[in-house]
Parts: C-alpha cells; sequence; structure tokens
C-alpha cells in the first residue's frame, strides 16, 4: 500500500511539474511566447571570469570553448577564484551594448548571469562568488544592462547554469578528462579522481551534497534573479546534469514570480520542455523539425566565452544567411558575443553586427513576424511568409542570383498582386509557368549577401505540413 500511495504521489508531482509553467503563471504559453515568434532574432552574452584567463592556465593554452577552461584544465577552485581579482571591467557600457543589439537588429538579449563556473555576474546573498563580493569592480553587471534594455525596448533574459557549478560545493560537474584540455603532468591521477568523484576534480566541491545546493544557492539565486531587475523575459537555463525532478520543480515553481516570462527546454528532460527547443551550434534539417518553437544558439567563432587565440569568425554573409534559414524554417537566432575583461567587445564582433543591422534595416521586414516557408525547398535561397488580411505575402531570400535573370519559384498558383525588391522598390515582371511562377529579375542583385523580393499573392498558401520523425533530439 506504501508503494501505491508513493507511486500516485510521484505521478501527481510530475504532472504538476509539466503544467505548473502555465498553471503558476496564469498566462498561456501562446500568449506569453507572442513577442519570441515576431522577434526571430536575439543576442547570447556569455561573460564571466573565464573572460580572464582567456584560454590560458599557467602559461599553456587549454583546448577547447573558452568558458569551459576551468573544467578542461581542472584547475582547483582556490587558483580558478584567483582570477576574479583580475575581473574589473572599467570599461563595460551597458548603454552601448544594448544599443549595439538593437542597431544590429536583434530584439532580445539573453546574458549569462551564471555560468557553470558558479560565478555570478550579480549581488547575490546565497554566494560570496559573485561580482560585488569578489572582484575589484565591486558592482551588479545586470542592474545597468536590465535599465539599458528598458530605455531602448529590448527584452532582457538571464542564462543560468542550475545544476553544473564547479566552484559552489554541492554543483554537479559534468565527466570530462584532464587530457581534453592541455598538457598536466598530472592528467592521469585527475581523471581517476574525477571517475571516482561523479565528475568533480577538486575535494572542495563535493563538501556539499547537491541537495544543498539547489537548496542554499540554485533556488535562492534564481529568486534573487526573478526578483531585483524589473520584467524578465526569458530564463535560459543549461545543461541539467544529475538534476531530479524534485529539484528542477522547486525551481520551476519560482517562474510564478514572473507571469510572463519563457524557458528553454534545458531544465529537466523530459517532465520539464519548457517554452521552445534550442539545437545549438547547427541549424536542423527541416525533415527533424515538429512544428515546435525552437531556437538556434551559435557562435561568431569558435568559443561562447572570450578567447584570446580565436580568430576564425564567421563573415557577416554566413551570419545573415543563417538568419534567414532559421527565419524560413520558422525559428529563432541567438547569436553570441564573448567581452573581454575590461568589459569591450571584440572588434570583430561589433563590425559584423554592425554590417548585419544595415542588413537588416533594410529587409527586416522579410525576418521578423514572419512564418515558415510554405515551399519546397529552394536551390537559390530561402523563403519566408506572412498573411495580411486574407492573402499572402512571401518574403524570397535571393542568394543565388540567376544567371538567365529569371527566378522560378515551384509550387506558386496563386494570382500575383505584386512583386518588388525589398530594397529598391522596384517593380517586377512575374509570369506563370509549367514550373510554377518565373519573375524576371534585373542585371544585377541589390544585396550579394542576400537579396529579398516581396512577392503579394492573392488568398491564403497553406503552411508546409511536418512530414519529420519528431525524433532529432532538438
Amino acid at each position: 500500500m506504501k508503494r501505491f500511495v508513493s507511486a500516485i504521489v510521484l505521478f501527481c508531482g510530475l504532472w504538476q511539474a509539466v503544467t505548473a509553467q502555465t498553471s503558476a503563471q496564469g498566462v498561456s504559453r501562446d500568449k506569453r511566447m507572442e513577442w519570441w515568434r515576431e522577434a526571430r532574432f536575439g543576442m547570447f552574452i556569455h561573460w564571466g571570469v573565464y573572460s580572464v584567463p582567456a584560454g590560458y592556465y599557467n602559461g599553456q593554452p587549454i583546448k577547447r570553448i573558452g568558458e569551459w577552461i576551468m573544467n578542461r584544465g581542472k584547475i582547483p577552485v582556490e587558483d580558478y577564484k584567483a582570477f576574479a581579482a583580475e575581473f574589473n571591467p572599467v570599461k563595460y557600457d551597458a548603454d552601448a551594448w544594448v544599443k549595439l543589439a538593437k542597431d544590429a537588429g536583434m530584439k532580445y538579449i539573453v546574458i549569462t548571469a551564471k555560468h557553470h563556473d558558479g560565478f555570478a555576474l550579480f549581488k547575490s546573498n546565497a554566494s560570496k562568488w559573485n561580482m560585488v563580493d569578489a572582484t575589484p569592480y565591486g558592482k551588479d553587471l545586470l542592474k545597468p544592462l536590465a535599465e539599458a534594455c528598458r530605455k531602448y525596448g529590448m527584452k532582457l533574459g538571464f542564462y543560468y547554469s542550475h545544476a553544473q557549478d564547479w566552484t559552489n560545493p554541492g554543483g554537479a560537474a559534468a565527466r570530462k578528462v584532464a587530457s581534453e584540455g592541455w598538457a598536466n603532468p598530472d592528467s592521469a591521477a585527475i581523471d581517476a579522481y574525477t571517475a571516482a568523484n561523479n565528475g568533480h576534480w577538486d575535494p572542495a566541491q563535493t563538501t556539499k551534497t547537491m541537495a544543498q545546493y539547489i537548496d542554499e544557492v540554485a533556488v535562492p539565486q534564481v529568486k534573487e534573479l526573478l526578483t531585483n531587475y524589473g520584467d524578465v523575459a526569458i530564463l535560459w537555463w543549461d545543461t541539467p546534469t544529475n538534476m531530479t525532478d524534485e529539484f528542477a520543480e522547486k525551481l520551476n515553481a519560482l517562474l510564478a514570480l514572473q507571469p510572463n516570462i519563457i524557458t528553454n527546454d534545458r531544465l529537466k528532460r523530459p517532465n520539464f520542455p519548457g517554452d521552445y527547443k534550442t539545437p545549438e551550434q547547427r541549424i536542423p534539417k527541416e525533415g527533424d523539425l515538429d512544428g515546435k518553437d525552437w531556437e538556434t544558439c551559435m557562435t561568431m567563432n569558435n568559443t561562447w566565452g572570450y578567447k584570446r587565440d580565436d580568430h576564425e569568425w564567421k563573415s557577416a554573409e554566413v551570419m545573415i544567411r543563417n538568419l534567414i534559414d532559421i527565419a524560413s524554417k520558422g525559428g529563432n537566432y541567438l547569436l553570441n558575443i564573448g567581452p573581454k575583461a575590461d568589459g569591450t567587445i571584440p572588434d570583430e564582433s561589433i563590425a559584423r553586427l554592425q554590417q548585419v543591422g544595415a542588413w537588416m534595416k533594410v529587409n527586416g521586414e522579410a525576418i521578423y513576424g514572419t512564418k515558415a516557408s510554405p515551399l519546397a525547398p529552394l536551390s537559390w535561397g530561402r523563403c519566408t511568409k506572412k498573411e495580411q488580411n486574407g492573402n499572402t505575402i512571401l518574403y524570397l531570400s535571393v542568394f543565388n542570383w540567376p544567371a538567365d535573370k529569371k527566378l522560378v519559384i515551384p509550387g506558386v498558383s496563386q494570382a500575383v498582386t505584386s512583386a518588388s525588391l525589398l530594397a529598391t522598390g522596384k517593380k517586377l515582371a512575374t509570369a506563370s509557368s509549367g514550373s510554377g511562377l518565373a519573375i524576371t529579375l534585373p542585371e544585377q542583385a541589390p544585396d550579394k549577401m542576400a537579396s529579398v523580393i516581396k512577392l503579394q499573392l492573392k488568398g491564403i498558401l497553406p503552411d508546409k505540413k511536418f512530414t519529420g520523425t519528431g525524433t532529432s533530439g532538438l
């Protein structure tokens, strides 16, 4: 009988977890997601103590991404904490950061309030390992960012590493071996210790249980984030290492503090799905989509946190085409910057965001508030869609300008109301053909990165039906 009662209690708890986000917040999911579906484009910011070593420890380069340096290099807790004495971002200008995002055409910002190293960019009463108490700068970094977001009408979201925490005792640690990081003569011993201690490499990490960490650090800090900074649009959880449904429910319940907040899918799978999926560093293929909301997060180079040796930057053309591709499949694009320890943003990031912004000022209409393409895959570019007064608008983003100046859109038989170049307003001639609709183009593309044609059709062109397996693991 006791087992039966326990099973019923567990079932009720899981059901409550799945439904809590809507019931506790009192706002329907579709209502909360409205602005996000309109936005399509946001800025990710990875910033923290890891920007001080910038990829190096004891004079040696640590492989892989910069914000994982503590784990990859198996840096002892006290050694890593010493970097905070050099984290003094006197050149930090939150107003300029938000304006940069706005000018790039971005509609929301998500910043790493606390990453896996456990360091909080804000004043926290739950741990002294925070910006105010552990650095010479001594000021909360999130408050001016929140103020600047309000000033510029930018939605603000907080990334929070809720399970992994390599500095606050009791936090989880992913099992990464030392040999993946750098040539440490003690790598074998460290690896053996890590394997025997659930991913931890320093005894200081295990002086408390994970249950204590959740209750004493994670829950209070999430409450601080949802209480002290005004409206919070997004809570972006990350890596549910060693999470349980019980731990997740304690965090999930706090969302009631922000009735309009939305969350991603990384709190605890599968019982806490959040509001949208988060493929990382990749754009899903159409066959992998299942009609659910999703957001691709992606770096500009190879790292999220600043790493001084990483100079493999994507071009503005790649970023613009990524944005178009993602929008054409109904997703959002969260593009990352990794500021330096002094508070400045790498020049390469600024230059690319300015180029993206210039394109968006002309062509943003083809991105904001659009739906996925209703057409079959296009060899020359991508398509996004809007519906207006019972009619359809297709935005045709052309990557490869046809040599014969004839753009063929297969599967379109509706009457054309208008066809024009978004950049110049120039009207374009159209004609029906056996393979679809043909548009006559001018000799030169207005924009070599992506030129947009606005095609207005009578009636509604139905949305494409999902035909994939739904098992891509987005």
